[in-house]
């Protein structure tokens, strides 16, 4: 398992690289110019060149990149344009907000999905399989942030027992992780319910009742384990665009995480702090889906080989 670990890791270091530089030419080719934030659109050129030259993009955007990728294997992200603040610094003061509003939704998702997809699987053709085909096509069509919005409307509004803004506690997570956990539970608990139909009329499945084992002994040891091969393959994507999509969720509830300092500075233009942003979502995407590899190894040791 060392192995296999160290192989996707080192595998992942050009998608990070990819993608770095995808980010970086993106930005660099995009319109506006970040001294005009700065110094303002109507200072004298001399004053825009010495702070181009400052901030070093009076050198062409090759030129820059490569600096960038020396400062980068050193740990170092870059500066703030509009706040001198080290961009390390302002990741690790916003990462704990948004990894505690993706825990939180990650675990809403799946915690709601499987055990509904489980029950469809179990009542093929009943109340419960149709109730999850119609929460589904629901959950694919309702754009998270109109979710978020019924939400606040709901619970802030009209019933007053939530915030519909702010990060101060358990309560002012409920609903942006609702908000960001809930459009997933059908889709997720379709795919549990398709994998679990496989699973159930195999042999192994009708010998272990034959032997007189349990409903729930059979369920949950032998069909639910086996039919959690490609959820968990699906585990690994949905961890990238909980964290993807936390961008939104955390705009409409106001929540000072990475995804609003990354919509800051994408009005700023404050391209460091944005580069920065968009390579901890990287990261957090690809070491999303090794974890969901390592974690084949545990549910099903016949991959070892």
């Amino acid at each position: 398992m060392a192995n296999y670990l160290i192989k996707r890791l080192l595998v992942a270091v050009p998608v990070l690289l990819a993608t770095a530089f995808l980010v970086f030419l993106a930005l660099h080719l995009s319109e506006g110019d970040p001294v005009d934030v700065i110094v303002g659109p109507i200072a004298p050129e001399e004053v825009r060149e010495r702070v181009r030259m400052q901030l070093g993009l009076d050198e062409p955007w090759p030129v820059q990149f490569v600096v960038y990728l020396g400062n980068l294997a050193r740990g170092d992200l870059g500066q703030s344009i509009l706040s001198k603040r080290p961009v390390v610094d302002l990741i690790k003061a916003k990462l704990p907000i948004t990894a505690e509003l993706g825990a939180a939704a990650f675990v809403i998702a799946y915690g709601l999905a499987i055990p509904l997809g489980t029950l469809a699987a179990l009542h093929r053709n009943t109340f419960v399989d149709w109730f999850t085909m119609v929460l589904a096509l629901v959950g694919v069509s309702m754009p998270g942030f109109w979710l978020a919005l019924l939400l606040i409307y709901a619970f802030a509004v009209y019933l007053k027992v939530l915030p519909p803004t702010g990060h101060e506690g358990v309560r002012h997570l409920i609903l942006p992780a609702l908000a960001l956990g809930l459009p997933q539970v059908g889709r997720i608990a379709r795919i549990t319910r398709s994998s679990m139909l496989e699973v159930i009329d195999q042999d192994y499945i009708r010998t272990a009742r034959a032997k007189g084992l349990g409903e729930q002994s059979v369920v949950f040891n032998h069909a639910l384990r086996n039919a959690l091969i490609p959820i968990i393959s699906l585990m690994g994507l949905d961890l990238g665009y909980i964290v993807g999509g936390s961008v939104v969720i955390e705009a409409v509830f106001a929540r000072p995480g990475i995804g609003d300092m990354m919509l800051r500075a994408i009005y700023s233009r404050d391209f460091p702090v944005l580069q920065g942003g968009m390579l901890v979502l990287a990261l957090a995407i690809v070491l999303s889906n090794i974890a969901a590899d390592l974690a084949y190894l545990a549910v099903d040791p016949r991959i070892r080989h």
